[in-house]
C-alpha cells in the first residue's frame, strides 16, 4: 500500500461522503497525518477580517435564534446527532488520520458527539427556573435564564470534534450561535462537522450563520478573544494559554469557560483489586499516546505493594503495541509531533536527574514514515520533584509510594492542577475519604482518570481553570440569569421593610 497516497485520498473521500472538501483556490493551511508526516489535506486559512465577518453572522443569527422556542432550537440538533450517526465511521477515520488515535478511541470520540446531542435534545425542554418565596404580600418573586449570545469556541488536536460538540450542542439549545476555531493541526475533522452542521441546520430549518468556522493561526483566535460581540469564550488547551485568554476575556467584561491543563493521580491502596487497578492504570497511562487532558501522569501506591504492583504495570506497558493506528492490534499511537517528543524526553532526562529510574518505555519506535512513536515510560520516583507537578503531554507515568492515605492525598493534591484523580480501594472509608478531599474537578473511585461520560460536568480546579462542559447544569455557563419580582398586589411595599414617603 502506498501509505502516503492512501492516507490523502482516505481523507479527502471521508470528507466528500460528509459533504466538505480538502482542496480550495487558497490552500495556505497545510494538513499533514502524524501517522507518518504526509500531506492529508490543503485548506484557506482564515484572516481577522474574517472573523470579524463571522462574528457579525453570528451576532446578526442571534437576533433571531434566541426568539425561538428551545424545544424548536433542539430540532437542530437532533437533526445533528442523527447526521452524526450516518456519518461515524467517517469522521472516526479523519479523527485517526488527523489526530493518530486508534480506530476505537476516534469511534468512541464521535458516539460522545452524538450522546451530547441526545443530551442536549433532553435540555431544549429542561432549562429550568426556580420560584422563591417572597417577603411582601402579593408578590412573586423567580429566575428565569435567557440565551446569552454568541460562543466562542477554540479547541485542541487531542479531541478535534468532542469538546466541540459539547459546546455546540449546548450552545444551540441554550440560543446561541457558535463561531469556532479549532487547533490548527487538526481542520479536516471541523470542516467536516461545520458541513453536518450546516446541513442538520437547513433541514430543520433554522436561520443562516448560526455556525461559523474559523481555520487559522494564534492571530484567528486572539481576534476571537478580544472581540466584546463573543459573550461566551470556551477554550480548551494548555494552562499557558489559558493565562492568556483569560485575563483578556476579562477586560472586556466577558465570561470565559477555561478547560487547561491536567496532572492527574491515582491512588492505589492495599485493599485495592489489583487486576483491576492494573487494567485501569494502564489505559488511562497509555491511551491516546498520553496525549488527553486526563490522562494518568502520577501513580500513588502504598509501600507494601508499590514492588508487586509496578512490576504488573511495567508488563502490561512493555507489552501494548505501538505503530500505526490502523494496523491490526495497535494500541499505541504516534505522537503529534516531534515537539512532542523533546519535551518527553527533557521531561525523563530530569527526572532521572531528580534520581528517577526509568523502568520501562521512553523509546522512540521505528515505524515507516515521519510518524513519532514513543513506547509508554514508567518512572519510579522518590519524590514529587518539579518535573513531576509539570504535564507533560506524552505517556510518561511517575510512580511514587505512600505510607498512610493522608500523606496520599496531600501529595495527590500537591500540584498546580486539579482535573481528574481516582483511587483503587475497596474500603468505603477510604474511598469516601478521598472523595471528600480530592481537590479536582473529577474524583473517581475503582476506575482511571480518563474516560469521563457525558451526563457529568466535565472540568477541573486550580490551574485547570474551573470550567465545566458537557453534563448536569453547565448549560447555565451559556445563559444569562435574570432575578424577576412581579407584584400582583394594589400596594407597593419595599423589600426588608424600608419606608419612603
Amino acid at each position: 500500500m502506498n501509505a502516503t497516497t492512501d492516507f490523502a485520498e482516505r481523507a479527502t473521500s471521508a470528507l466528500r461522503r460528509c459533504g466538505a472538501e480538502a482542496h480550495g483556490a487558497d490552500t495556505s493551511l497545510v494538513v499533514t497525518t502524524p501517522i507518518d508526516g504526509s500531506v492529508i489535506g490543503r485548506l484557506p486559512a482564515h484572516s481577522p477580517a474574517d472573523v470579524d465577518a463571522a462574528i457579525s453572522g453570528a451576532a446578526s443569527a442571534f437576533e433571531q435564534w434566541r426568539d425561538v422556542p428551545a424545544p424548536v432550537r433542539g430540532r437542530v440538533v437532533r437533526r445533528l446527532g442523527e447526521l452524526l450517526v450516518e456519518h461515524k465511521a467517517d469522521l472516526a477515520e479523519l479523527v485517526t488520520l488527523e489526530a493518530g488515535k486508534i480506530p476505537s478511541e476516534a469511534a468512541g470520540e464521535v458516539q460522545e458527539m452524538i450522546d451530547v446531542c441526545e443530551f442536549a435534545v433532553g435540555l431544549s425542554r429542561q432549562l429550568y427556573g426556580r420560584t422563591m418565596p417572597s417577603e411582601r404580600p402579593g408578590h412573586r418573586l423567580m429566575e428565569t435564564w435567557h440565551p446569552l449570545g454568541v460562543v466562542g469556541v477554540i479547541s485542541a488536536f487531542n479531541f478535534p470534534v468532542a469538546v466541540w460538540s459539547w459546546n455546540t450542542a449546548i450552545a444551540l439549545v441554550c440560543g446561541d450561535p457558535v463561531v469556532w476555531k479549532p487547533s490548527e493541526i487538526t481542520p479536516l475533522t471541523a470542516v467536516a462537522c461545520d458541513a453536518l452542521l450546516r446541513r442538520a441546520a437547513a433541514e430543520a430549518g433554522a436561520p443562516e450563520g448560526l455556525h461559523h468556522l474559523l481555520l487559522g493561526d494564534h492571530a484567528v483566535g486572539e481576534a476571537l478573544v478580544d472581540d466584546p460581540r463573543v459573550a461566551l469564550l470556551s477554550a480548551t488547551g494548555s494552562t499557558r494559554m489559558g493565562r492568556v485568554v483569560g485575563p483578556r476575556v476579562a477586560a472586556r467584561f466577558g465570561r470565559c469557560l477555561l478547560e487547561l491543563g491536567g496532572n492527574n493521580a491515582a491512588i492505589v491502596t492495599p485493599s485495592a483489586d489489583l487486576d483491576l487497578a492494573v487494567r485501569g492504570v494502564v489505559f488511562a497511562a497509555a491511551g491516546t499516546a498520553g496525549q488527553r487532558c486526563t490522562t494518568l501522569r502520577r501513580l500513588i501506591v502504598h509501600r507494601s505493594i508499590a514492588d508487586e504492583f509496578v512490576e504488573r504495570i511495567a508488563v502490561a506497558c512493555s507489552r501494548l503495541r505501538v505503530g500505526n493506528p490502523f494496523d491490526e492490534g495497535v494500541l499505541v499511537g504516534p505522537l503529534i509531533s516531534e515537539r512532542s517528543y523533546e519535551q518527553m524526553s527533557s521531561a525523563l532526562d530530569r527526572a532521572r536527574a531528580d534520581g528517577g529510574t526509568v523502568v520501562v518505555g521512553g523509546e522512540r519506535v521505528d515505524v515507516a514514515g515521519k510518524g513519532v512513536y514513543v513506547s509508554p515510560a514508567l518512572v519510579r520516583m522518590p519524590a514529587q520533584t518539579a518535573v513531576v507537578c509539570e504535564e507533560t503531554f506524552a505517556p510518561i507515568l511517575y510512580v511514587l509510594e505512600y505510607e498512610d492515605l493522608d500523606e496520599a492525598i496531600k501529595v495527590h493534591n500537591g500540584v498546580p492542577q486539579g482535573l481528574s484523580s481516582s483511587i483503587f480501594t475497596l474500603d468505603q472509608r477510604e474511598a469516601e475519604l478521598f472523595l471528600a478531599r480530592s481537590d479536582c474537578g473529577i474524583a473517581n473511585v475503582n476506575i482511571g482518570t480518563s474516560g469521563a461520560e457525558i451526563g457529568g460536568a466535565f472540568g477541573g480546579e486550580k490551574h485547570t481553570g474551573g470550567g465545566r462542559e458537557s453534563g448536569s447544569d453547565s448549560w447555565k455557563a451559556y445563559m444569562r440569569r435574570a432575578t424577576n419580582t412581579v407584584n400582583y398586589s394594589d400596594e407597593l411595599p419595599l423589600a426588608q421593610g424600608v419606608e419612603f414617603g
